[in-house]
């Protein structure tokens, strides 16, 4: 804040008065059509979780001292990744906790392979404890029984690992691992961060806007002309329709498949985002997320999207991949290792 003085002549004297004078807003840069610029390179790259840890009530702001802590918590997980690994060592002297949720032998990645940020969200003055705003508590809202049904389903059946049928063919497996879309949410809607490869490239004409996300090289397209395809034409990263609110681009995203349903959502959840030039080097990134099949009210989060150098380079997903493979292969030698188990009797 910019701070002024008036000084007012009171008899052989003057009296100084100092009052505090408001910078002027920050008006994004334009294009060549009159639009708030939000091109370049961005990566949403954050230690924030997505969820507030209890502790901290409805509390959004950390303090200077508990981001201190938390980046610092999280350089030290870094440096004890980046020890070298003994050559000698088996499969069963993996560290049994590694980390980021990691554990045992899907401690495969260590911190050289990973890059899922070393802040906290530092955006408009508030250093933030979680990504959802909104509820209050930082956390998503109830998940209604029926869906909370669907989910126990999912991950019984295909979706969980070692599960029935979860190697039964290609299809079972996640869309990461088919290389059809980015793991988790990272190419959205909502886009969100994850382990790494959190970068992103806005270009935009007068009548779309194309993201470019680097996890599994997924390209989303916002068009700012016309209407939403028919509701059974169901679209990887749904039907995005954007228009400007003064510097906001606004996108409204239906029709996703059924396929992405982050953290169970079905699809007829409707999301809406907001992209929102805050300074140079930031954008701010906030979305909802309405499915009332799914929970019991919206939820709002919000990222910090920061300037990054560029280019995005090329995700080869399927490039030397023997992954997807391996896994049918190991599933089918244990089933004829589990039939043949059960014509002898175990023997």
């Amino acid at each position: 804040m910019n701070r002024k003085t008036l000084s007012i002549l009171a008899g052989a004297g003057a009296l100084t008065i100092a009052f505090a004078a408001s910078a002027a807003p920050y008006r994004a840069p334009r294009t060549v059509d009159g639009q708030p610029d939000l091109q370049g390179n961005w990566t949403n790259a954050t230690i924030t979780p997505f969820e507030r840890e209890p502790k901290y009530g409805d509390r959004l702001a950390l303090s200077d001292a508990e981001v201190k802590a938390l980046e610092g918590q999280n350089a030290q997980l870094v440096a004890e990744g980046n020890k070298p690994t003994d050559p000698k060592a088996k499969v069963t002297d993996l560290p049994t906790d590694c980390g980021r949720g990691f554990t045992g032998v899907n401690c495969g990645y260590n911190s050289a392979w990973v890059d899922p940020g070393t802040r906290i969200i530092d955006m408009e003055g508030v250093k933030r404890d979680s990504i959802i705003v909104s509820p209050k508590n930082g956390r998503l809202p109830a998940m209604l029984p029926e869906a909370q049904a669907r989910m126990r389903a999912r991950f019984a059946g295909a979706g969980a690992r070692g599960g029935i049928g979860a190697a039964d063919n290609p299809e079972g497996r996640s869309l990461g691992e088919r290389c059809i879309m980015s793991f988790g949410s990272s190419a959205g809607p909502p886009m969100l961060p994850l382990l790494y490869n959190n970068n992103y490239q806005i270009v935009q004409t007068r009548d779309e806007i194309a993201i470019e996300v680097e996890m599994v090289h997924d390209v989303r397209h916002i068009h700012l002309t016309g209407g939403h395809a028919p509701a059974n034409m169901k679209l990887w990263m749904g039907d995005s329709l954007g228009h400007w609110e003064g510097d906001t681009l606004v996108v409204e995203t239906t029709n996703m498949r059924p396929e992405q349903n982050f953290r169970g959502a079905t699809v007829g959840s409707k999301i809406v985002e907001r992209f929102t030039r805050i300074s140079p080097n930031q954008i701010k990134y906030s979305f909802t997320v309405d499915d009332p099949q799914t929970y019991t009210a919206p939820y709002t989060g919000e990222v910090a999207l920061n300037s990054t150098k560029g280019p995005i380079y090329e995700y080869a997903c399927h490039e030397g991949n023997y992954a997807l493979p391996g896994i049918l292969a190991g599933a089918r030698m244990e089933e004829k290792d589990g039939a043949k188990a059960a014509a002898t009797g175990g023997r």
